[in-house]
């Protein structure tokens, strides 16, 4: 990872996101938030530090003159880069096979079971909201297979009429539509 932000720079994202300093706080929290849950649904270690690593990224592209129009759709491409950077590592970053066996369990297996439970009922229960052929669209173009992935999602892209980058960027405003009604879900649930 590389270091911190100057104040300079953090300033200068912050603008980006609006020009007054309250919202655009609340923007850049929003931000920080659909950053750490992309890290922690894939399954990534340490999903803050992940997700404020692309946010810095972000911030130094800024730094560095670059004008980004769309800062949200930027910064998740960041992330999705940063991730692949964790998949692929190298071995001084990586854990050992021997090291996680030996690790002691953090988390009680029946809480992460629970958990993992209340958000899949939320997600299907947020799915059921999109029009039927938004929720069979994202639920297709994220089907777990690999094999035939790419020839799947070309087929989805004519089936829909629209490029395939066309069909990424749709695909990925249901999804961050999912994750803000999956995220006011848990609230919910969590103060019954």
């Amino acid at each position: 990872m590389e270091a911190r932000l100057t104040a300079e720079t953090f300033t200068r994202l912050l603008n980006c996101f609006d020009a007054d300093r309250e919202r655009a706080g609340e923007k850049y929290e929003d931000l920080r938030r659909i950053l750490i849950r992309f890290f922690e649904w894939r399954g990534a270690p340490y999903p803050e530090e992940h997700a404020d690593e692309a946010i810095n990224r972000v911030a130094r592209r800024l730094d560095e003159g670059v004008e980004i129009k769309n800062l949200a759709a930027y910064s998740y491409e960041v992330a999705r880069l940063v991730f692949l950077e964790t998949t692929k590592g190298d071995d001084s970053k990586n854990l050992s096979l021997e090291s996680v066996k030996l690790a002691p369990v953090a988390v009680d297996n029946r809480e992460e079971l629970a958990e993992r439970e209340l958000r899949l009922q939320c997600l299907e229960d947020c799915l059921q909201y999109l029009p039927e052929q938004s929720s069979e669209l994202i639920v297709e173009y994220y089907r777990s297979e690999k094999r035939g992935q790419v020839e799947r999602r070309r087929a989805l892209a004519e089936r829909f009429g629209v490029r395939r980058d066309a069909l990424a960027n749709r695909v990925q405003r249901l999804r961050d539509k999912l994750e803000h009604c999956v995220s006011n879900c848990l609230r919910k649930k969590a103060t019954i």
